[in-house]
């Protein structure tokens, strides 16, 4: 029986990992190794690609987060919106810039935080609110920025699972203060290692970033802020300028496959199925369903061989680093039921047709034995 990964990296389209190792090689061979050319040239065509001014390379999707508060002036004492379910990352970026997190109940159908469910938590500290667009589809951004606008909120976006999504037109990312992308290896445009970019229409902003992500320097030994280290590796840059005139195509790819298991799963036991808000065009990051038989079904695919994840187990508000807010079992009762009821099924460019239906099928044989 052929073992089906939850994810799995492909050489695809055919020979795009030839061109990715000679882009290294390039790098090696050219031995300028930290801000050189190869940032500089993504940094502009990630902007260009996103519709945005200005983006700016850094480590990780994490310290993408961390600057991107800091440029936005969240800190001490301040409070910060965002959804209860989500990677831990989102919150702990809050902690490392030393605000609070408050937690907002997500959408039921998206998974997304909403302005509804967030006007409830703003009180006088609440300095921003960080939208999470999930799974791949971006969040309902102008109900957020009116509220945002109302109560004088500055916006994050945290699009880390949304490279190249759209709401409205527009490329997630372009829509709040400033924007957090993360390019470890498994994400729609990923890296061969640790990377990201802060991306802002603000050249003030995206100027302090640039700034802080290498000790707060503006020029050679002239710190104007107390920064930190966090820059884009001019061979992850290399690697990310190969793949991303790769990434609609992936996309596309993403929502082939996803039509695919809408179409065939339709019906199928308890099952609920993605949706796609109007307006929205989902990337699918991740193809996630729900059954309240998902610990059994994982178990039964498994051992059909088909690799699964749950995104994701625990939610923040009964994660232990987080008990010092206060939150209890029964706070966020839906997140508490994605939490329980989630499961990732394989989705990847270059998922082979065999391979789909394989999981398809066992997943309707699990659902004919009820």
């Amino acid at each position: 029986m052929e073992q089906i990964p939850s994810f799995a990296f492909r050489d695809y389209p055919a020979g795009s990992e030839t061109v990715l190792h000679k882009a290294i090689a390039d790098v090696v061979a050219g031995k300028q190794y930290i801000l050189g050319r190869e940032v500089s040239s993504f940094e502009q065509a990630f902007a260009a690609y996103l519709g945005a001014a200005a983006a700016v390379g850094v480590g990780n999707g994490y310290d993408a987060l961390v600057l991107a508060l800091k440029a936005v002036g969240v800190g001490a004492g301040d409070e910060v919106l965002l959804p209860v379910n989500t990677f831990v990352a989102t919150a702990h970026a809050v902690c490392q810039a030393g605000a609070r997190p408050v937690l907002v109940e997500p959408d039921m159908h998206t998974y997304n935080i909403t302005a509804a469910a967030a006007a409830a938590s703003v009180t006088p500290r609440s300095k921003a609110l960080l939208a999470v667009h999930l799974y791949g589809q971006p969040c309902d951004m102008g109900p957020l920025l009116e509220l945002a606008g109302q109560h004088k909120l500055q916006v994050v976006e945290d699009a880390a699972q949304a490279h190249g999504a759209t709401y409205a037109g527009a490329k997630a990312g372009t829509f709040g203060h400033v924007a957090a992308f993360s390019f470890y290896p498994t994400k729609n445009l990923g890296a061969l290692g640790d990377a990201g970019a802060v991306v802002s229409n603000n050249t003030r902003l995206a100027g302090f970033v640039r700034k802080y992500r290498n000790y707060g320097e503006q020029q050679k030994y002239c710190h104007e802020l107390i920064g930190v280290n966090s820059r884009l590796d001019e061979l992850q840059a290399a690697v990310l300028g190969v793949k991303l005139p790769y990434l609609d195509a992936w996309n596309r790819e993403r929502q082939r496959l996803a039509a695919v298991y809408l179409q065939q799963l339709q019906e199928v036991g308890d099952v609920v199925l993605p949706y796609t808000a109007p307006g929205c065009e989902h990337v699918y990051h991740i193809f996630n369903i729900r059954t309240r038989h998902r610990d059994a079904l994982r178990s039964y695919l498994q051992a059909q061989g088909v690799g699964t994840a749950i995104h994701y187990p625990v939610p923040l508000h009964l994660q232990p680093a987080y008990r010092f807010l206060g939150y209890k079992a029964g706070s966020f009762p839906v997140a508490e039921a994605l939490a329980a009821t989630s499961l990732s099924l394989p989705l990847f460019p270059g998922l082979s047709e065999a391979e789909q239906q394989q999981v398809i099928n066992a997943v309707k044989r699990f659902f004919c034995r009820k």
